[in-house]
């Protein structure tokens, strides 16, 4: 292998082959339980961890001594319980566990959990020789690599609060987010660093990392070249603003020093929200919101420990991988096989080869993998639980990959504010296509009436908004207060999102609380509309917003997408929607487009469509009283 950029990145240790099996270089970042009826026992009544020092696990000086603290050998055991650990515990508690088990794998190489441990403790001590102290802002601008999980378990033990800062960021929305969190440090990849130092105002200390050396060495040039396209310069220097992560780790001979933290109230994790809502906001987890969603989903397994591998190619920089992967990762002692950006083909070659039994994923990945499955079908072994989250999973998309893989697949559900996991469906059970599942341990959910408060629930069976309590809901906006007395409300978080529970107990999201169309007095949820334009013939996709109307308050727009080679009818769409639609529900205006605005997790973004240059209509119904 080759250490060729500027001599400044090392190996995590000693590499096990020539090179990685990673066929591309980052040239860009696209990607994008118990059975029902028991209840789980409340472990956490009676098991108290106490403070930040763990007995039992591992501790290591900033050489990798392990101090092993009274831990006879027994039979591994996952997480007891979730309180009063700090986030960077759950690793420790893996590495104690299962010291030899392979935490992660990347390209040809891998990292035992100790190994893993033993960075992020020399790692930390590295981050407090530069002055990181008690609740200081720490960016990571990275893709999934392994530094990206050394980075973060090292900021929580040195203290520090970590900044999760989206490499698909442009430049100013990331010093907006700096300047916001008056965040000081930043690991970052190499590649992606003109997007901190572009504003020279910023006293910013920028820690970079590089993923060449794991590339074949032909791609290496090219990775050299792309970073030279972006950053304009062919090496990086290294100043007292700008240093080489590893050569940093190297070069420190002081201890890590352990400080105190109290999980429950001190931030461990800041990550930018709005998405769908446009409104920029910053949310802040603790160190038990992170810990106690990690603990969820491992209960959720059935307490698997040290059995499973995971495919992580969710983006860590989202909640949903953070918690689902890393964290998630880590509470199972499971096995996590990276890879730094979601590529179908490399993706599925990572499944044949590596033969994981987890997989958390997007609807927009599914599908990408079912139309490549079509013309090469895959030789997949193993694979026992794929978990759908980010945005809705239609039926066909789940069953379709599941014919293909012979995995189970369900929904989840969550959103950055709660960690983000609060349903998830039934891991061992027929899968409820069309549900968000159920609630995880230690969640409370109700539905109440939409312009009403916490006590106003609903009969069961109808629509309202979803509210979440439990101990992953987050602390609050990052310097926001008002924002965070609009969104929790004794202890309830409002999700925004508009829900239906089954007489079972599974939920349903029927759309979001803003996207709620009400015209001439009735409710018209987008999310059944577009489900009925989608099985009309010739149409790809569809999606429908809410339109000024001065007789009705508003009607239904309808923005359509057409299959290759379909024709556009409107009198067609209008005939399909009144078989399958009340009078009030069909869309009174229809736009043809030729793609619908989505975020990276492929939903859609509504706010676009609600843009005036959207507002030229192509068949606006003729007004007609109801």
């Amino acid at each position: 292998m080759g250490f060729l950029l500027d001599g400044r990145n090392k190996p995590l240790h000693p590499p096990q082959s020539d090179k990685a099996n990673v066929d591309v270089p980052l040239v860009n970042l696209d990607v994008n339980l118990k059975p029902a009826g028991l209840e789980p026992v409340n472990r956490c009544e009676a098991v108290e961890l106490g403070g930040v020092s763990i007995p039992g696990l591992i501790d290591s000086d900033v050489n990798g001594t392990d101090v092993r603290i009274d831990s006879p050998r027994h039979t591994a055991h996952g997480l007891p319980c979730y309180r009063n650990l700090p986030a960077f515990g759950v690793l420790q508690h893996a590495a104690e566990q299962l010291p030899d088990h392979p935490a992660v794998i990347y390209g040809d190489q891998s990292w035992t959990y100790s190994q893993l441990n033993q960075e992020t403790i020399r790692a930390a001590a590295m981050l407090q020789g530069l002055g990181v102290c008690p609740g200081d802002r720490v960016g990571i601008l990275l893709p999934n690599v392994p530094e990206y999980i050394i980075a973060a378990n090292a900021i929580w033990r040195a203290g520090g609060v970590a900044v999760a800062i989206s490499p698909l960021m442009v430049a100013e929305e990331v010093q907006r987010l700096l300047e916001t969190t008056d965040c000081r440090y930043v690991v970052s990849l190499d590649m992606l660093s003109h997007l901190i130092n572009e504003d020279q105002r910023l006293d910013v200390t920028t820690l970079l990392v590089s993923i060449r050396e794991h590339l074949p060495s032909l791609h290496q040039l090219g990775y050299l070249w792309a970073r030279r396209s972006r950053t304009g310069r062919w090496t990086l220097p290294s100043t007292t603003r700008c240093r080489w992560f590893w050569e940093e780790i190297h070069r420190t001979t002081r201890s890590w020093q352990p400080i105190s933290i109290s999980p429950v109230t001190d931030p461990a994790y800041i990550l930018p929200t709005g998405g769908t809502t446009g409104v920029p906001k910053a949310v802040t987890l603790s160190h038990t919101n992170l810990v106690a969603n990690a603990w969820q989903q491992y209960r959720w397994t059935d307490e698997r420990f040290g059995q499973d591998k995971m495919l992580a190619v969710l983006p860590f920089f989202h909640s949903y991988g953070m918690s689902a992967t890393v964290m998630g990762g880590a509470a199972m002692g499971a096995t996590l096989v990276l890879h730094h950006r979601f590529n179908t083909r490399q993706v599925i070659r990572l499944l044949e080869d590596h033969c994981p039994t987890v997989f958390h994923a997007v609807p927009a990945m599914l599908i990408a993998m079912n139309e490549r499955f079509k013309t090469h079908p895959p030789q997949v072994d193993g694979l026992r639980w794929v978990i759908s989250g980010g945005a809705p999973l239609e039926a066909t998309v789940g069953s379709e990959f599941a014919k293909h893989t012979g995995a189970l697949v369900v929904e989840g559900y969550g959103l950055s504010e709660s960690s983000p996991v609060t349903h998830v469906g039934n891991l061992f059970a027929v899968p409820r296509y069309g549900t968000i599942g159920l609630p995880l341990p230690h969640t409370e959910c109700r539905i109440v009436d939409a312009a009403g408060t916490v006590n106003d629930e609903v009969p069961s069976g109808e629509v309202g908004e979803l509210l979440i309590r439990g101990p992953q809901v987050m602390l609050g906006y990052w310097n926001d207060s008002a924002a965070t007395r609009q969104a929790v409300n004794q202890g309830w978080l409002h999700t925004g999102d508009l829900a239906v529970k089954t007489p079972d107990g599974y939920y349903c999201i029927v759309g979001r609380k803003k996207d709620l169309i009400i015209t001439s007095g009735f409710n018209v949820y987008p999310k059944e509309i577009e489900a009925v334009l989608r099985d009309a013939e010739g149409v790809a996709d569809a999606a429908v917003v809410s339109h000024a109307d001065p007789r009705r308050g508003e009607v239904v727009k309808a923005f359509v997408v057409m299959k290759p080679k379909a024709i556009f009818c409107v009198d067609s769409l209008k005939l399909h929607c009144l078989k399958h639609l009340s009078k009030y529900k069909q869309p009174k205006i229809y736009e043809q487009c030729d793609d619908l605005p989505r975020n990276f997790l492929g939903k859609v973004i509504r706010r676009e469509l609600r843009q005036p240059e959207f507002d030229a209509t192509i068949s606006p119904e003729k007004e007609s009283a109801e």
